[in-house]
């Protein structure tokens, strides 16, 4: 197997869900438990599972579908202690790799999951891996990012990443983990999405009893990409008082769990990203200059898509390709009106924004005639964008809007896709 992997268990009583964590053993590098589905919503929103086990029936399998449809987790299982025909054939066409009924050894599931990700197909002599992130495009910013990630990626070095939402940060940091050659897990975690208070532990874990609700201990996100590399997203909206602990987390490789009287070792591969100008941050006193300059060994700066007028139409075509694979569904047709005004768009966010409106048009069946629309209009200097007469805040809230009807409706989802918290987004567009 290509490294240890982290699980999330979804459903079950505790008895089953021990039991399960129990056969895994060290055979993983992450496994939590939950038992409704509202509770992993925001686990698979801050960290990344390679597997799920689904315990139950209709309403696992719901979640499922939609977390899968979000690129979230990759593979699945299902346990049901009433396994008809229906949720049977429900359960595969949904992807979910295999299926078993109760009662049932743990073994047997672990060992399933543990079977499909020794057989992850591997890539022939010379090509790339099978799930190795695709940059398109090829303008010159791009083309130069290319060729610095094959050269830095197999080093120790961290890597500070940073672009506007939506331009592709954590695509790169996947495919600087995908050329490494480090044989652990990518953990992903936005920084900016989990409560200050609790930051610490899901970095570093926590032994049993180290606060009120600590009734038993756990790893920590930096235990579960061991071997591998840990990518903290927004690192500019991590607490200060947590910038000094992660500083000699870095320095010292080692890390010390809530509770626990020693340090422990750490072999983790550091990527961090923001969308802001951290110097600035630095001379505001907003963000500690050593650690700064800790992470900024490698320094990427990804050009917004305004910036790449001639990979839009390519990005278009590409994201068109995939949907309608993954769908099921034709292509959409981009004619010659259609790439004009993808051509014209201001894009403010960026390539997210743009895959964003191929998925509505593939599932509609055409191109929308009203999109890519207002508020990007053409302003008498010649540019494309808001109205001048808007200020940053309107620019800012109009875009959570699009974002939020892009995701239909899913506050969560479009939360994530932002780069900002729920809470945030809820602050700034409150129901009604």
């Amino acid at each position: 197997m290509s490294g240890p992997i982290a699980v999330l268990i979804l459903g079950g009583g505790d008895a089953l869900q021990a039991d399960l964590r129990g056969a895994f053993a060290r055979k993983t590098a992450y496994v939590e438990s939950v038992a409704k589905p509202a509770e992993a919503d925001p686990l698979t929103r801050r960290c990344h599972f390679d597997a799920v086990i689904l315990i139950g029936g209709r309403n696992e399998l719901r979640w499922w579908k939609r977390t899968r449809a979000e690129g979230l987790v990759s593979r699945a299982v299902l346990i049901s202690n009433r396994l008809d025909n229906g949720l049977l054939l429900d359960a595969l066409r949904s992807g979910v790799e295999d299926v078993f009924e109760m009662p049932l050894d743990a073994r047997a599931v672990t060992g399933r999951i543990l079977m499909l990700e020794e057989n992850r197909p591997v890539a022939p002599a010379g090509g790339g891996l099978p799930d190795e992130p695709e940059l398109v495009g090829d303008c010159d910013e791009l083309r130069e990012i290319k060729t610095l990630i094959e050269r830095i990626a197999p080093l120790p070095a961290t890597v500070l990443i940073e672009g506007e939402t939506g331009t592709g940060k954590e695509l790169i940091a996947r495919r600087i983990h995908s050329l490494s050659g480090r044989r652990g897990p990518f953990v992903a975690v936005n920084c900016g999405a989990i409560a200050p208070e609790l930051l610490e532990s899901e970095l570093f874990g926590h032994r049993r009893g180290a606060f009120t609700s600590a009734h038993q201990g756990r790893d920590g996100l930096f235990v579960a990409a061991a071997g591998g590399t840990l990518f903290l997203d927004e690192i500019s909206e991590m607490p200060v008082a947590m910038e000094v602990k992660l500083l000699r987390a870095l320095e010292e490789s080692a890390i010390r769990p809530v509770g626990a009287d020693r340090e422990i070792p750490v072999d983790v591969r550091i990527v961090a990203s923001t969308q802001h100008d951290l110097p600035d941050r630095v001379r505001e006193g907003r963000f500690r200059e050593d650690l700064f300059y800790r992470l900024n060994v490698i320094h990427l700066v990804l050009p917004p898509l305004r910036q790449r007028a001639g990979d839009i139409v390519r990005l278009a075509e590409h994201f068109s390709r995939l949907v309608s694979a993954e769908a099921g569904l034709p292509a959409v047709d981009l004619d010659a009106a259609a790439r004009a005004r993808l051509t014209a768009h201001a894009w403010p966010g960026n390539v997210r924004e743009l895959r964003n409106l191929i998925e509505r048009a593939t599932l509609m069946g055409q191109f929308p005639a009203n999109e890519p629309g207002p508020p990007a209009v053409l302003q008498e200097s010649g540019g494309w964008g808001y109205p001048l007469d808007w200020t940053l805040d309107q620019v800012k809230i109009d875009h959570m809007r699009r974002m939020v009807d892009a995701c239909g409706g899913n506050k969560s989802l479009a939360a994530r896709r932002l780069g900002v918290s729920r809470k945030t987004l809820d602050r700034k567009l409150p129901a009604g």
